[in-house]
């Protein structure tokens, strides 16, 4: 085996840094192989950072059943033709559960195929390089899985989470301290945004929690991408206190690094919660929809804010009915585990 296609068709941000342990322990134990990561183009910031463990990126141009892009039918032969011209000794399905991304790894033209088999999924399902998804287990855990499955031998620390930063990071975070007069350890993230909108708690209650923070010495900083402006907007617009928009004025990089000098990430159950978590900062993560057993980092420093509430964790990306587990979760709950790791 040299050569290896990680087929991972996804865009988010916590979805790709969660694989990346499993990719360094990949990189650890063969360091001789050639890794390509089959995804989504606009994920090409990120895979940057993780030079050290992918090789290369080959852009995904979709197939029917992968949900997160339509797929674009007119660029499939390429792709196919990109692909066996790599001539891939190994094919890894690690997207999870999902039939579609089996069939996309068996496509490949790869000489052996393995990884997750999703449920339903018929070809090569007596293989032994396949393993049932393991749904009980944290998202990191479930890639660390599927690598030792394939035989890789992991470290102690392989589920520490990881952040490779790039020449130019350091030199932009420097000019928004400087800017904004940031003291490394004296300000506090807030992250109001989320993909969906079950994953968003109320732009009020993050904009109490930041006029409390600012009573407590702190200097409050909201991140986001430029998408998330509105909601940054509203989170600005409800605090009595001032506060330092940097919403869509970092790169990936950048904010990486804001996050590493803060005090504290105070944020919804979305990527930058694992990018915190991955450059050592404290978090305190709002879980709405979203399930904690499978995306909370472990750990004293690392607090769940959530209301359990009977329907949640759910699979929906807009509620349908009344919003109770973010509507009964109040600003003083999210304060308090603040204050644990505060003081």
């Amino acid at each position: 085996m040299r050569r290896v296609a990680l087929v991972r068709p996804r865009v988010g941000l916590g979805d790709l840094l969660c694989s990346w342990p499993a990719w360094r322990a990949l990189r650890a134990f063969r360091p001789d192989l050639r890794v390509t990561v089959i995804t989504w183009p606009e994920t090409a910031p990120l895979l940057a950072h993780m030079r050290r463990e992918v090789d290369e990126l080959l852009p995904f141009p979709g197939f029917p059943g992968i949900p997160e892009r339509p797929p674009d039918p007119l660029a499939w032969p390429r792709f196919l033709r990109l692909a066996r011209e790599r001539r891939f000794d190994l094919a890894i399905q690690t997207y999870g559960d999902n039939p579609a991304a089996n069939e996309v790894t068996a496509r490949l033209g790869a000489t052996a195929r393995g990884g997750f088999r999703a449920e339903g999924w018929w070809r090569d399902e007596d293989a032994p390089t396949y393993l049932a998804y393991p749904r009980e287990e944290h998202e990191v855990w479930r890639h660390l899985r599927c690598v030792e499955h394939l035989g890789v031998r992991l470290r102690p620390d392989a589920d520490r989470m990881v952040f490779t930063t790039l020449p130019g990071d350091d030199e932009e975070f420097r000019r928004l301290a400087l800017e904004h007069g940031l003291r490394p350890g004296r300000y506090v993230v807030l992250h109001p945004g989320a993909s969906c909108a079950s994953r968003r708690w109320p732009t009020d209650r993050f904009a109490q929690v930041g006029d409390a923070l600012v009573e407590r010495g702190y200097a409050v900083v909201i991140g986001g991408v430029a998408g998330e402006r509105d909601l940054a907007d509203a989170v600005r617009g409800a605090m009595r206190r001032p506060a330092h928009d940097l919403t869509g004025r970092t790169s990936l990089g950048g904010y990486a690094l804001v996050l590493r000098h803060a005090a504290l990430l105070v944020g919804n159950d979305t990527g930058p919660a694992h990018l915190a978590a991955a450059v050592g900062t404290p978090t305190v993560v709002v879980f709405l929809s979203g399930d904690p057993v499978r995306w909370a980092h472990p750990g004293p420093r690392h607090r769940v804010c959530r209301v359990a509430v009977g329907c949640n964790p759910c699979p929906h990306l807009t509620c349908p009915i009344d919003f109770r587990c973010a509507l009964r979760l109040p600003a003083d709950a999210v304060l308090s585990e603040v204050d644990r790791l505060l003081w």
